[in-house]
């Protein structure tokens, strides 16, 4: 049986609100990034000692959203689960968006949108900033082509070129984690940080959309088969588990060096970002969903919405966790000996999210919700109604 697709109809009030909101939002992000632009940098909070704030911990997490969307949509291209051909546009589409939505971030945190050129211009093959802005758009160009060949139902083409954009998508996260992982300073240089992006890309992507797919589905009345997403909910409680394995043996390795010891304490117990990493990350975004989804109410549709939201929160603290405490400690920069005199601040410093980094951040998430839901009325991403189009 051919499965039929359709667009939304878009002509209630909820949509015209729900697409309002999300122009606010949009023009807002847009304003503050031009007033940043004009004024400079130091109206958020980051400083010469922190250059990366929120829009790089976002833009960490959207390609992880990015890489992790994917899931699904292979479940059907690769593994030939056509019980999940319903979910495969909108999760490639979603894939695509999310790691536009990555760039914004990094172009509005640049200060001079315009330099997003440069590493065209002057490549370098041994530096990760380098190479990753190429992984990116050739990803983007593989999603492009991925949709093209869903839209058009080309079976062949399909299987073909999702095993590519899977391939593809770790190559991207496994880049974005080699920019931390690859930097020798104390809280970043670790082997474990491209896999361990990996890991936590698949849990938040997959916990993401359970909550996409829920809230589309029961929002435009289209049936949804309950143990579809209960089966999402298996593979999100396994991919947990896999994300503090890795946590626990970089943090493991880590504390049992010497040299990397004093770094350790100062990550696990230092202040706020340990706060985040304990509470955050390992209790609410880990512990409490993985006793959950592996317990009798992980079948419940209600506890695995609880459970996907507080994994997807987890991810957000972990690239948290991953960005700002490797800059706020200070680096070894010259082993055994002792720095007299510098320009730059030393010590232990601090980050405060600044208002005009989470106007930027608003933005960009009204940007790529308003694509989204403007793509929805536009091309047929959703199932076809067995009693007709949507009318959302």
């Amino acid at each position: 049986m051919i499965q039929k697709f359709e667009t939304i109809e878009g002509r209630s009030i909820p949509f015209y609100l729900l697409v309002f909101g999300l122009a606010i939002l949009a023009l807002g992000g847009i304003l503050s990034t031009y007033l940043l632009c004009k004024e400079g940098l130091y109206l958020t909070g980051m400083t010469t000692r922190i250059p990366w704030g929120l829009q790089i911990i976002l833009a960490v997490f959207y390609v992880g959203l990015s890489a992790g969307s994917l899931v699904i949509s292979s479940l059907y291209a690769i593994f030939g689960k056509i019980e999940y051909k319903p979910f495969a546009r909108v999760t490639v589409f979603l894939s695509f968006l999310f790691l536009v939505a990555a760039l914004l971030s990094i172009m509005s945190d640049w200060g001079r949108p315009l330099k997003i050129f440069e590493p065209f211009y002057h490549f370098n093959p041994i530096s990760m900033f380098s190479i990753n802005p190429f992984l990116y758009i050739t990803y983007m160009i593989i999603c492009i082509f991925y949709l093209l060949a869903l839209f058009t139902e080309k079976e062949k083409l399909v299987k073909i070129i999702a095993p590519v954009a899977v391939i593809w998508a770790i190559g991207v996260h496994s880049g974005t984690g080699a920019i931390f992982g690859f930097s020798p300073r104390e809280l970043y240089c670790s082997p474990l940080l491209p896999p361990s992006f990996i890991a936590a890309a698949l849990s938040s992507g997959t916990g993401f959309m359970i909550i996409m797919i829920l809230i589309l589905f029961r929002w435009t009345k289209r049936p949804l088969e309950n143990e579809l997403v209960v089966r999402l909910g298996r593979l999100l409680a396994i991919f947990i588990m896999v994300v503090l394995y890795f946590m626990f043996i970089e943090n493991t390795h880590r504390y049992y060096l010497t040299e990397s010891r004093e770094a350790a304490r100062y990550f696990l117990f230092g202040g706020f970002h340990s706060l985040v990493f304990w509470v955050g990350m390992i209790i609410f975004g880990s512990i409490i969903p993985a006793v959950i989804l592996f317990s009798k109410r992980g079948r419940s549709i209600p506890w695995l919405v609880f459970s996907a939201t507080l994994v997807v929160f987890g991810v957000l603290c972990e690239r948290y966790i991953i960005v700002i405490p490797g800059q706020t400690h200070p680096p070894c920069l010259f082993p055994n000996m002792k720095i007299i005199s510098s320009l730059v601040e030393e010590g232990i410093t601090t980050y405060s999210i600044g208002f005009y980094e989470v106007l930027q951040a608003l933005g960009v998430f009204g940007i790529i919700g308003l694509v989204f839901v403007l793509g929805l009325k536009v091309l047929k991403f959703l199932p076809e109604k067995p009693n007709g189009k949507s009318k959302l």
